[in-house]
């Protein structure tokens, strides 16, 4: 009996002292074990003096982890001993079993590090739908309560340090993560991202030899004031994306450029003038005002060849007798075309070869549009604008082939010259050499390529001053905004160090915050982020 009781402990209890297992009962829901603690004694735990002197014993249910899918209900008798200390205020002291029990404990250890795990995979609801499934009965309060009972990881002081933002409400509020970059480990959240938080934060930890930061003002200013011993490295990846952008401005700014890539379109034949629309009128077929008269023209004049009197022609079309007998007088529907309907000037006549000229070099935006020509005295509605070029929207237009959009050939440029095609080579090389200032972007963007993927840093300077000698606007102001941190790019582009685990930690607090429905706390979520 002993050998089974001993061969059941080891099964049930392998890590935990002090156990002996008594009995077990299966039924189809629930394992019951009954044991109880053999210990010599106890340590009272406000005088710390130890006790064997038994006062009396009870019995605990803790919950314990689940087996087969069955609830396993752990009926342990604890006993209670005496304090031998005389002047100690606690009089009895009740035994816990170390790696089993704690003080009003109403779960097993093991059971509440499991919960603790499913917490911070799965957080409350989905925890606690889980633990469900796995045989444990328990609510998401008591998941998310166990996640905060966890201790603080003990993280050694980093040496190279890595600082992004990720937003808890995007465009409202940030935080600030912190990732050791050589571990690629979280090291710290902060609730916000202001620079004195992050300068408290270094000011802490002094062995910081390295930040690794994106060009943020408040960072940079936090790195400053925290660490001034460290190295401030900006990151690549967005010196790159940086440059995309300015460059993709720059191609938007020279689109006219890009026409040389379309074949002129041939001359459209001209077609003879319908019989009945002679080439002089001066509205059109498809003008509703004009389309309206004609066809009320056509059905005046065929009841009236008919036979019917104009009285009649009145009540059949309801018209007033005064239109009918114009329409009646009227040899050809051309002939009513007067009055407001012909040569009347408009606010926009002026400022009509402006939009034609910006219609033609692709800005088709009518609110863009409006807003470029009010500084030049344009005093007309924006509803006008629109509505003439809805007008040239709606037109027939010869069927063209369009030129590459400035994203295209911006991503001809960026990219690397053995990668492209040979037609985009080709189209490449005629846009270069249609516009100078293409070209030298061209140069431009593929010696800081080279200067990035090298870490050749020190030619940074030179390529500044190259750049403020061309006509490229954008490039010109990311060449400042790189001058006011000129000290974090060149060491960006020198260093081997990067903020690409930063990034990937940003994504996985996205998913943590997303997972909870965005409904959790800040401790909540520093806790999934520091301990999962």
């Amino acid at each position: 009996m002993e050998e089974v009781a001993l061969r059941l402990k080891e099964l049930l209890f392998p890590s935990i002292a002090d156990v002996a297992v008594l009995s077990v009962d299966v039924n189809f829901e629930i394992v019951r074990v009954d044991a109880q603690s053999v210990a010599d004694g106890d340590v009272c735990p406000v005088c710390g003096v130890w006790s064997n002197r038994v006062h009396g014993s009870y019995v605990r249910f803790p919950a314990d982890v689940p087996s087969g899918g069955r609830s396993v209900v752990l009926q342990l008798r604890v006993r209670r001993f005496t304090c031998g200390n005389s002047g100690c205020a606690r009089r009895t002291v009740v035994e816990q079993v170390p790696g089993l029990t704690r003080r009003y404990g109403q779960r097993t250890e093991r059971l509440r590090s499991t919960l603790a795990a499913v917490g911070l995979a799965l957080a409350g609801r989905a925890g606690a739908r889980i633990a469900h499934v796995l045989g444990v009965s328990v609510s998401r309060s008591t998941v998310l309560r166990l996640v905060d009972d966890l201790p603080e990881p003990e993280i050694p002081a980093p040496r190279v340090v890595g600082v992004d933002e990720y937003a808890t409400r995007k465009g409202r509020h940030y935080g600030t993560v912190l990732i050791d970059i050589e571990t690629r480990r979280p090291v710290d959240l902060l609730p916000d991202r202001e620079a004195s938080s992050l300068a408290a934060w270094l000011a802490e930890r002094p062995g910081v030899q390295v930040v690794c930061r994106d060009r943020a003002p408040f960072f940079a200013e936090g790195a400053s004031a925290g660490a001034p011993q460290a190295v401030q490295v900006a990151d690549r990846w967005h010196l790159w994306h940086n440059l995309s952008e300015a460059a993709e401005r720059a191609v938007a700014q020279h689109r006219r450029c890009l026409r040389a890539l379309v074949p002129a379109a041939p001359e459209p034949e001209s077609e003879p003038a319908p019989e009945d629309e002679p080439s002089g009128s001066p509205w059109p077929t498809g003008h509703r005002f004009a389309d309206r008269t004609r066809s009320r023209h056509a059905a005046v004049h065929a009841l009236l060849e008919a036979g019917h009197s104009l009285r009649s022609v009145q009540r059949q079309l309801g018209m007033a007798w005064h239109t009918v007998k114009r329409f009646s007088d009227a040899v050809k529907p051309e002939d009513l075309f007067t009055g407001q309907w012909q040569n009347r000037t408009s606010v926009l006549d002026d400022y009509k070869p402006y939009l034609d000229d910006r219609w033609n070099d692709g800005i088709t935006n009518a609110w863009k549009l409006w807003e470029e020509i009010v500084p030049l005295g344009y005093e007309g509605s924006y509803q006008r604008v629109r509505a003439y070029l809805h007008k040239k929207r709606t037109s027939p237009r010869p069927v063209t082939a369009r030129p590459p959009s400035p994203r295209t050939v911006s991503r001809w440029i960026l990219r690397r010259p053995e990668t492209l095609t040979e037609h985009e080579q080709l189209q490449l090389k005629t846009v270069r050499t249609q516009c100078p200032e293409l070209d030298a972007l061209t140069l431009h963007v593929r010696s800081f390529a080279t200067m990035l993927t090298d870490r050749q840093g020190e030619r940074l300077p030179a390529w500044l001053d190259a750049v403020r000698q061309d006509d490229l606007p954008s490039l010109h102001t990311l060449a400042a905004g790189i001058d006011r941190d000129i000290d974090a790019v060149t060491a960006g582009l020198t260093l081997p160090w990067s903020s690409g685990a930063v990034e990937g930690h940003v994504n996985r607090i996205k998913m943590l915050k997303r997972q909870m429905f965005g409904r959790a706390g800040f401790q909540l979520l520093r806790k999934r982020v520091l301990l999962a």
